[in-house]
């Protein structure tokens, strides 16, 4: 039987304004940042989903983010002729919303992710799904009648939380995100998702539980994102932003915005960040000095992601300020357990120079960071750093600095488990290739180590 022609997904390539071979690059690009690299789209399997074939279900998904990029509005598969009846299609968008009931949607995301379910770990970062936050931003969520099924809960059990949630981080910011992932979303699914169920004492109570349960979802957003799932890590944050809301805090809503921002620069999709971290600020006010920092060096960098670079600059000065003044110990909430906030100014002030092209003051801000995390608290972003201040290095034409440099990194990646570690040992491969072909001893010993420690990375 013949097939019939796609009207609707030829519509939409159309006012996307792009060919088959554009459609089929960006496609793939979808799904390499997504971490699936099976996906080897071309112009003819274009061609061929138009005239009525149907794509894999995970293509078909990355299409519609790549065509909903470029016309800048969410498409559906249904929009594009492509709903599939696979045994995934209804969860493809599981966790893209900041509506209806945030723990019972963490307890079907939690589930998918230890189950390794491919929609999940494969899914896109969707740019739709950035803006959602930026309509209701500092709203307070109407509470909602809940379903009792946890008994009752008081003051030790959300302090219980918290402690869980602060070990869970300083494990996962010495050993990599890799380390306890499953114990941490089983957790969140199961005693926590039971917890912010229960009946509290007193309604500030059950705000508190929500603000400790939306931490924790933080907290697995950001081992998804360190295990390069940018789609997964998304949805976690997504529901750690609705948990926040219904907590009241207004801390806990811009912290969540605040890693929205860097998670779309992090992903090459600036299209909202400035919004994002110009709500975050607007709530975010009142916070001492330390913390704010965090948030002025956020809207430094997104700045630079929307070409306003002489904007940025300032105000990462006056993040370096404000870090400088403030005081460690004068910072509450989920802010006090990732490490000096000078440091992490430092590290995104050297992203807003190597942007662009400034790689000496760039190198300048990675070495700080390096030296302010150096402890093993903080193992593995101090490794990420010194990462970085090689590549710095390298793009001044300083081999055997890089080479020292990146070693002293490697030294401080051992025993962490964190995609993002295994990517850099890449990178410095790859920008080490020419200076091996010309023979140079540093490049060849350095690459030699380099590859032994990917072999037996875990």
């Amino acid at each position: 039987m013949a097939q019939s022609r796609n009207g609707k997904l030829a519509q939409a390539i159309e006012q996307a304004g792009v060919s088959y071979e554009a459609t089929a690059r960006g496609v793939r690009a979808v799904a390499t940042a997504s971490g699936d690299s099976s996906i080897h789209t071309t112009k003819s399997n274009v061609a061929y989903w138009v005239r009525g074939g149907r794509p894999h279900p995970a293509t078909a998904r990355y299409l519609r983010e790549f065509l909903a990029r470029k016309v800048a509005r969410p498409l559906s598969l249904e929009e594009l002729g492509l709903a599939v009846a696979d045994g995934d299609s209804d969860q493809a968008d599981l966790g893209l919303t900041v509506e209806g009931d945030p723990v019972v949607t963490l307890g079907r995301i939690g589930r998918a992710d230890i189950e390794r379910r491919t929609f999940l770990t494969t899914a896109a970062y969707s740019v739709a799904g950035a803006a959602l936050p930026l309509g209701m931003a500092g709203e307070i969520q109407a509470r909602t009648e809940r379903a009792v099924t946890g008994g009752t809960a008081g003051a030790a059990e959300v302090e219980a939380v918290r402690d869980m949630v602060s070990m869970f981080t300083a494990i996962d910011e010495r050993h990599g995100g890799q380390h306890g992932r499953s114990t941490v979303v089983q957790y969140l699914t199961d005693d926590v998702q039971r917890l912010c169920n229960s009946r509290f004492q007193t309604e500030a109570l059950q705000r508190k539980m929500f603000s400790a349960a939306a931490s924790l979802a933080y907290l697995a957003g950001w081992k998804a994102y360190d295990a390069g799932e940018h789609g997964l890590a998304q949805r976690y944050y997504l529901q750690a932003f609705s948990l926040a809301r219904r907590s009241g805090n207004r801390g806990d809503q811009a912290y969540v915005l605040r890693i929205l921002a860097h998670h779309g620069m992090d992903n090459g999709r600036p299209e909202h960040v400035l919004g994002l971290a110009d709500a975050a600020i607007r709530l975010s006010r009142g916070v001492d000095r330390a913390t704010e920092s965090l948030f002025v060096i956020c809207r430094a960098r997104a700045l630079a992601e929307s070409g306003r670079f002489a904007d940025a600059r300032r105000e990462a000065d006056r993040a370096r300020d404000l870090a400088a003044r403030g005081e460690i110990g004068e910072m509450t909430g989920w802010a006090s357990l990732w490490g000096a906030p000078s440091a992490t100014v430092d590290s995104h002030t050297a992203k807003i120079y190597a942007r662009v092209g400034d790689h000496a003051t760039a190198e300048a801000h990675h070495a700080g960071a390096r030296k302010r995390y150096g402890s093993t608290a903080h193992q593995r972003i101090a490794a990420l750093s010194a990462a970085a201040e090689g590549h710095a290095q390298l793009h001044q034409g300083q081999i055997e600095a890089a080479c020292v440099t990146w070693d002293k990194a490697m030294d401080t990646m051992t025993g962490i488990r964190s995609s993002r570690t295994r990517k850099s040992v890449q990178s410095m491969r790859s920008d080490l290739a020419p200076f091996r072909s010309r023979g140079a001893r540093p490049a060849l010993e350095l690459d030699e180590r380099a590859r032994t420690w990917l072999r037996e990375a875990v």
